[in-house]
């Protein structure tokens, strides 16, 4: 049994930094086991399948928001302001992540962190995971319970972190692999293996690293880079045969078209140009980056060297699960620096959605268009709310999207649909 969906969509099947623009119809779409079979007028769509149910939604329909960088174990100490990284580190996100040692901590933040992103409207999350195989196996689980799709690995470290979240490279080793054996493909889920950062990982654990990327086929690499500068320069000085940090994971072979690094605030011409040869991606986290005080993002510079980008929410350091509200600090950060790049609706929107899908190379997702899987998400604010005032008055297309990205919040997302399913 097929459902058609009618209303007005709002996508971009191309990319508005190559070109491409927002597409925006009041069309329908036939919906059939989880994929769109046909996009085109309501009547079209029900002579194309007159038995299907019709289902007219209000608001907008976009595609599902897919965040290439959100830490589970930080979500309950989001508000942790007035500190640099290293500082926020040792005060904050460390702690909390030693807590999911406990298996019960472990099943209720996962719980949580995989309801904060179903209401956010984010389908598909690249996740940081926990440094306790117990807490990831607990989190793939309950991840694939939840119906999203899931990346998310063992986080690694062997140095200059509590002494309880450090591993060995031998113990890494047996405990990536056998969680790889038990989900990667299962379902939506799929394996990333996760140094904390090379600051964290000595040279056996990065060749460990290397050796896991190796083990099965379309796992995927990710990590933080350059995210700050005494991050960086401590990097430097723990590497001093790397010629950048890029090179402390690039030279170990995990940086290619499967790598996500985030944050790349501080990012030299070289590593510019060499994430840009590999086919990496870079997880640009605006409101963490904001919060910590770690820097504004140039945009430009890697587009200008055609490197990819997407958002991540970030989450412990950021201010939430919504990828809304972090593109729209995104274009603050464009805004705020000279030679930023002119962030406009539709770039913010490729870079919620379908940036994120070809970072994690997901081909039938991040637009919604024929043969695409139907990953969505409906935005219908309230009546009486701001949004829907402002929305009531919108000229275009465009000016709706941008009224979007500047108001809305998780209130706003109504249905949220994975391959189909209805899971919110």
């Amino acid at each position: 049994m097929s459902t058609i969906y009618a209303g007005l969509v709002l996508d971009t099947p191309e990319s508005p930094f190559d070109g491409g623009e927002l597409r925006a119809e009041e069309t329908a779409l036939v919906i059939t086991d989880g994929v769109i079979t046909f996009r085109g007028s309501l009547t079209a769509t029900q002579s194309q399948s007159p038995e299907a149910e019709v289902v007219h939604l209000e608001g907008v329909l976009l595609p599902g928001f897919v965040d290439t960088h959100v830490h589970y174990p930080q979500l309950p100490i989001i508000g942790g302001l007035g500190m640099p990284l290293m500082e926020w580190l040792d005060d904050c996100a460390l702690p909390q992540e030693a807590k999911l040692a406990d298996p019960e901590v472990a099943q209720q933040v996962a719980g949580d962190f995989l309801t904060g992103l179903r209401l956010a409207g984010t389908t598909t999350a690249l996740v940081f995971g926990s440094h306790y195989a117990s807490a990831m196996d607990i989190f793939f689980a309950a991840a694939a319970e939840s119906g999203l799709r899931v990346t998310s690995g063992l986080v690694v470290g062997d140095r200059l972190l509590r002494e309880d979240l450090h591993t060995t490279p031998e113990r890494a080793s047996t405990e990536a692999a056998d969680l790889i054996a038990k989900w990667h493909g299962v379902g939506r889920l799929r394996y990333a293996v996760t140094p904390r950062f090379s600051l964290a990982t000595t040279e056996k654990l990065l060749t460990v690293c290397a050796e896991t990327l190796a083990s099965a086929e379309g796992l995927f690499f990710t990590s933080h880079i350059n995210e700050n500068t005494d991050e960086i320069a401590t990097v430097g000085e723990l590497f001093p045969q790397s010629g950048s940090y890029l090179d402390t994971y690039d030279q170990f072979g995990l940086i290619g078209p499967r790598s996500v690094v985030a944050h790349n605030v501080h990012p030299s011409k070289a590593e510019l140009a060499r994430l840009g040869q590999t086919g990496a991606s870079v997880s640009h986290c605006p409101s963490s980056n904001s919060a910590l005080g770690s820097g504004l993002f140039p945009l430009a510079a890697h587009v200008d060297h055609g490197v990819r980008v997407a958002l991540g929410s970030d989450v412990g350091a950021g201010t939430g699960l919504n990828l809304i509200q972090v593109g729209l600090q995104a274009y603050f950060h464009q805004q705020l620096q000279p030679g930023g790049y002119p962030l406009m609706p539709a770039h913010m929107l490729y870079l919620a959605t379908l940036a994120g899908a070809q970072a994690l190379d997901l081909q039938t997702v991040g637009h919604l268009s024929e043969g695409m899987q139907f990953d969505a998400v409906q935005i219908a604010p309230r009546s009486g709310s701001t949004l829907s005032t402002v929305l009531s008055h919108a000229n275009s297309p465009a000016d709706t999207l941008a009224s979007i990205f500047t108001l809305g919040s998780d209130a706003d997302v109504k249905q949220v649909w994975v391959g189909g399913d209805l899971i919110g």
